[in-house]
């Protein structure tokens, strides 16, 4: 009865944990696949087959980078789980509750010590309204007032870098390949100062500018303003590369997409054309609001572009298609646009700031977050890159608000690092240098730089029998001279060509050799016989001659 008792036990114990067991297996494989992706993203590309090197040194040396890099792969992937999240945090609303009625002074209560002294207000009534500008980075915040005052400044450590008065108005700001030099559109022309204030340069074919673009891998300036003429500044040789007259009027309007570096215009006539260094018309030109356009933004992907007009709508494009995906109607014209890394929309007018989230993908009933400026009227407002702050430059100074969710958390020290020192700084603008991108290769669509252009099979076959019927031709041609010609075959011996040479020698006893080879010895030596020795003939030279008898 015991061993019984024992047995059923045994058997009890096995279906209680057979179900755990399983469980635990369908998780361990499901870690195990989840982590194959992962390393499968840090891999460098596929394995180096070492199973046909003969050469056994080579073999070992393969064997062992094979080694380490998948080593480094899963150690990254492992890594990755902390070190680079793949989602941002966002604001959440329970119940009833809306994320926009959600205050800043709430927000920042309740978010990280660190993230709340990212918000400030600088009170700047005598100077503005401000322009903004950040690097790439996120790290530095360039601040142009309409009144002359232009800045530099480490937002984050709340340290000034620079600080100067022009004494002139200041209509843009914009940062150029790092914070150690910006441009400023200032009331006649436009000029380039370093990061202790300094005047570098003063650009006089730029006159009358409102708005200043930058293209980082191109190292072109862009710039549009009441002349309409579109220009292309080479910042690197200091060329203007190409200057486009629009024919449309004064311009205030003017963004680039990031993904082709194609530049964006809102007119006054309701319509947005799109340019390129490389022609002088517009490559694209669309018709989006019936009154002038007042501002426009582009995704970092390229694909949606969203334009705000003065008939009081906010529309979303698709530049790939280039049709309107649906509208958004404001209660005053939207004056800026700007759209974060994540794909939020923001949208200013008048004192107030609106923050929409999926606005681009589908349509939204409510924004994600609402502000109003406490003093001043808005100018301009950007998105600080890796970094969840939005500043807003307004008549009354700068202000910073917290936006969740609209950085990117993860960010690629090679294209931008916001803690990179005086050597790395260096090196990376040395690099730009080298892989800097020639004008010609802003195209609309970069995906067709290095393809093939396949031709349709009318035109291939068309070519294929064009190059048979001039080969026919060729032949015939080739044949026809060869039948014209005399055949000369063997006339051109060794042997032949001896006695050709033979034959042009001239001698007086040529004819009597002749006849020697065909008589004999014997006529040649009575034919000797024959002939006297004449007079004046030295007697060395008697030998040659044969006596007559």
């Amino acid at each position: 009865m015991a061993s019984e008792e024992a047995e059923l036990s045994i058997e009890l114990d096995e279906t209680v944990l057979q179900p755990s067991n399983t469980k635990k297996r369908r998780r361990d494989k499901e870690e195990k696949s989840e982590l194959g992706l992962r390393v499968a993203k840090f891999k460098r590309g596929e394995a180096v087959h070492t199973s046909k090197i003969t050469d056994k040194k080579l073999k070992g040396k393969q064997q062992y980078n094979e080694r380490l890099a998948s080593e480094a792969a899963f150690k990254a992937a492992k890594a990755d789980e902390w070190l680079l999240p793949h989602d941002a945090g966002e604001l959440e609303a329970e119940g009833m509750e809306r994320t926009w009625r959600f205050k800043q002074e709430e927000i920042v209560e309740e978010v990280e010590v660190g993230a709340g002294r990212k918000v400030f207000d600088l009170k700047l009534e005598e100077l503005g309204p401000y322009s903004l500008d950040f690097t790439r980075s996120g790290r530095y915040l360039l601040m142009g007032g309409r009144k002359g005052h232009l800045a530099i400044t480490d937002w984050q450590r709340a340290k000034p870098v620079c600080e100067l008065q022009v004494r002139e108005t200041v209509r843009d700001v914009k940062f150029l390949h790092n914070e150690q030099f910006f441009a400023a559109a200032q009331r006649k022309y436009v000029y380039i100062y370093d990061k202790r204030g300094i005047e570098v340069h003063c650009l006089k074919e730029h006159t009358q500018i409102r708005r200043l673009e930058f293209l980082p891998y191109h190292f072109l300036l862009a710039s549009i303003g009441d002349l309409g003429v579109l220009r292309y500044q080479d910042t690197s040789t200091g060329k203007v590369i190409a200057q486009h007259r629009t024919k449309l009027g004064s311009c205030d309007a003017m963004r680039q997409n990031p993904w082709n570096a194609v530049i964006n215009l809102g007119h006054t006539n309701g319509t947005v054309t799109m340019w390129t260094p490389n022609i002088t018309t517009p490559v694209v030109k669309m018709l989006c609001h019936r009154g002038p356009v007042r501002a426009i933004a582009v995704d970092t992907a390229g694909r949606h572009m969203v334009t705000s007009g003065a008939d009081g709508q906010v529309k979303v494009w698709d530049v790939r298609m280039l049709k309107p995906l649906h509208a958004y109607f404001s209660h005053k014209p939207a004056e800026w646009l700007d759209i974060s890394q994540r794909g939020m929309l923001g949208v200013g007018y008048g004192r107030k700031v609106q923050v929409w989230k999926d606005a681009l993908a589908e349509k939204q009933q409510s924004p994600y977050l609402t502000h109003v400026m406490p003093q001043g009227m808005l100018r301009d407002f950007h998105f600080c890159p890796y970094e969840d702050i939005l500043a807003v430059g307004h008549s009354g100074g700068v202000s910073t608000m917290l936006v969740p969710g609209s950085g990117e958390p993860n960010f690629d020290s090679r294209v931008a690092d916001p803690y990179q020192a005086k050597k790395a700084r260096r090196e990376m603008e040395v690099h730009q240098l080298l892989d800097k991108l020639q004008p010609d290769m802003i195209v609309l669509d970069p995906s067709d730089i290095g393809q093939v252009r396949k031709e349709p099979k009318e035109v291939v076959l068309e070519r294929k029998a064009a190059a048979v019927e001039a080969n026919k031709a060729r032949h015939r041609e080739a044949d026809e001279k060869n039948a014209g010609k005399k055949k000369m075959k063997g006339k051109n011996k060794p042997s032949r060509r001896y006695k050709k040479k033979q034959l042009n020698i001239v001698e007086e006893r040529k004819a009597s050799i002749k006849q020697g080879q065909s008589g004999g010895a014997a006529a040649i030596s009575a034919e000797r016989k024959v002939q006297p020795i004449p007079e004046g003939v030295p007697k060395a030279l008697h030998r040659f001659y044969t006596k007559g008898g």
